[in-house]
């Protein structure tokens, strides 16, 4: 009688979970949750500083408070089983040392010079993320590989772009000018962002086709407020900053950028949430 339930369970939910709990894909889920509070705190510092550094003096504290957030993402990665991972945390380990060394002297640097450098580190967690993603996708199920696809490969991306633009901005709009290799730069970005946002909508669309139960109805609602965010913030990037940078309080312009970045993680958790309960299985 027994094995006849567990069949009947496997027919009617062969689309929904698995028979068995997945360990391993429960502390992938752990892993990225705090990689993703990684790469969103150190993006708030680089924007900050870099708009206290042109300026804007408010910002100071919150620098502080996100090299904090920082210090505890770096603390929840090293505290996951999946650190045990010697590619991962060889990694991981190269990240934090130079993100400490990074957060000692950033308010000293130049504020290009200081932006650049945790550019640099984040672009190297997004290469953790893609690690993770690739290296560990065998011991997902197939629903997991797909969500952890589309948010290390394409909604952490996403994340990274808006936030050089809201950083970048922000310390444009806190100056009140704006160079010929600055604007290069912030046409570059929405080159960039336009491409991803297209991506996320794609993406979440294809895996919705296919497992809309498993997720919440709201994530549509989620996935039209990122468009249509995104799609006004580019608008006020491309009409108001670049040509009239001195008009724009660089506060407001960071908080615009952090509200398209709040979407995107509402969905990656939304991505999150489906992982974790998917390793959970029936037994």
């Amino acid at each position: 009688m027994k094995i006849l339930l567990i069949a009947l369970l496997l027919l009617v939910n062969v689309h929904a979970k698995s028979l068995f709990s997945n360990d391993s894909q429960e502390e992938n889920s752990k892993y990225i949750a705090a990689l993703k509070n990684l790469v969103i705190s150190t993006q708030k510092t680089r924007g900050l500083t870099n708009s206290y550094l042109n300026g804007n003096t408010v910002a100071l504290l919150l620098v502080f408070e996100n090299k904090k957030g920082m210090k505890d993402a770096i603390g929840a990665m090293e505290a996951s089983a999946l650190s045990s991972d010697p590619v991962v945390n060889s990694r991981a380990t190269a990240i934090s040392q130079a993100l400490i060394k990074l957060n000692r002297k950033s308010l000293k640097m130049e504020p290009s010079v200081a932006f650049e450098a945790y550019t640099e580190q984040i672009e190297q967690i997004l290469m953790l993320a893609q690690t993770i993603s690739r290296h560990n996708s065998k011991d997902l199920n197939p629903l997991a590989q797909e969500a952890s696809t589309v948010m290390m490969e394409v909604i952490l991306p996403m994340t990274e772009y808006i936030g050089r633009m809201r950083g970048m901005g922000s310390g444009i709009a806190a100056s009140g000018e704006i160079s010929e290799d600055q604007t290069m730069k912030v046409y570059a970005n929405i080159t960039e962002i336009g491409a991803l946002e297209e991506r996320v909508q794609e993406s979440m669309q294809a895996i919705l086709a296919k497992h809309a139960k498993s997720y919440n109805s709201n994530v549509n609602t989620t996935l039209a407020a990122i468009k249509g965010d995104t799609t006004n913030y580019v608008n006020l990037t491309k009409n108001t900053l670049v040509k009239t940078p001195g008009s724009i309080d660089p506060t407001d312009y960071f908080d615009q950028g952090t509200d398209i970045i709040t979407l995107l993680v509402k969905l990656y958790d939304a991505n999150n949430r489906v992982i974790l309960e998917d390793s959970k299985g029936w037994l």
